[in-house]
């Protein structure tokens, strides 16, 4: 039982810095990368980590079973993969405030969107005390029980940190990272929950992977704006990258309109 609690505590830390950094890159495409971007995303995400590690340790207490954990893992995971979905009206809302320079309106699809975060990111917060009091047998050996299962989590978010920018975002696009971390987790979890406990009990959850699947394939089609004359999309390592075309004169942009990157014209050279 162990082991899988020890690969769950792994695959929680992953996780939790993999939403971070694609929600950088979500939210980046429309509100920037400056610093104060960056310093609301981890500063929210470290208020989220740290109700969840208060919430954590009093459900553990009252609650130290591997059936309560994993359940909070199936629940934090299914969560991760609605964001894509819950987000796109909001990024929506907010392209077209960019486009119209309503600041008012861009702040608060900002503030909506970092919301979306807090449910996932506090129960992913929860894994950690919650793991440390179910592997905790003997109070001498606490303190090298709390910091294994910290090391393995850590561990973890390190490899959560470059999985999503060097390989998932530019191999699949920012919201299927959302869906595949999501459902990376939730298997993990599930697996989890029917060897400690009882695979019967996981049928409850069946229908989750299913939804995921169905979100994979239509629900994230489609452009977050209706942009005249857009032939080509893409996600890169660094931009979420548009051609469009009016005429004969191609635009590369970069970031959904926050730039132009170039202009080509057959019978111009500029």
């Amino acid at each position: 039982m162990r082991k899988w609690l020890y690969l769950a505590v792994f695959v929680s830390g992953m996780t939790t810095l993999a939403a971070e950094m694609s929600a950088s890159r979500l939210l980046g495409n429309y509100f920037g990368t400056s610093n104060l971007t960056w310093a609301s995303i981890i500063g929210l995400i470290l208020i989220y980590l740290t109700a969840g590690y208060f919430i954590g340790g009093r459900w553990a207490d009252r609650s130290p079973h591997y059936s309560t954990f994993f359940q909070i893992l199936i629940w934090a995971a299914f969560s991760i993969g609605l964001i894509p979905l819950a987000s796109r009206p909001i990024l929506r809302l907010a392209a077209n405030a960019f486009d119209n320079l309503d600041l008012g309106v861009l702040f608060g699809s900002f503030s909506v969107v970092m919301i979306l975060f807090i449910i996932p990111i506090t129960l992913l917060g929860t894994a950690s005390p919650f793991a440390i009091r179910l592997a905790l047998r003997d109070s001498r050996t606490a303190g090298s029980i709390a910091g294994r299962i910290y090391a393995i989590s850590t561990l973890g978010s390190f490899l959560g940190t470059f999985l999503p920018v060097l390989i998932l975002i530019p191999l699949v696009g920012t919201y299927r990272t959302f869906l595949t971390i999501s459902a990376f987790l939730l298997l993990i979890s599930l697996l989890g929950l029917g060897v400690t406990c009882s695979w019967r009990r996981t049928l409850y959850y069946a229908w989750m992977p299913g939804v995921l699947l169905l979100l994979a394939i239509f629900g994230t089609r489609g452009t977050d704006k209706a942009n005249p004359g857009l032939i080509f999309e893409t996600d890169s390592a660094y931009n979420y990258i548009q051609v469009l075309q009016f005429g004969e004169t191609r635009y590369l942009r970069l970031n959904d309109g926050q730039g132009v990157h170039s202009v080509y014209h057959p019978s111009n050279y500029f």
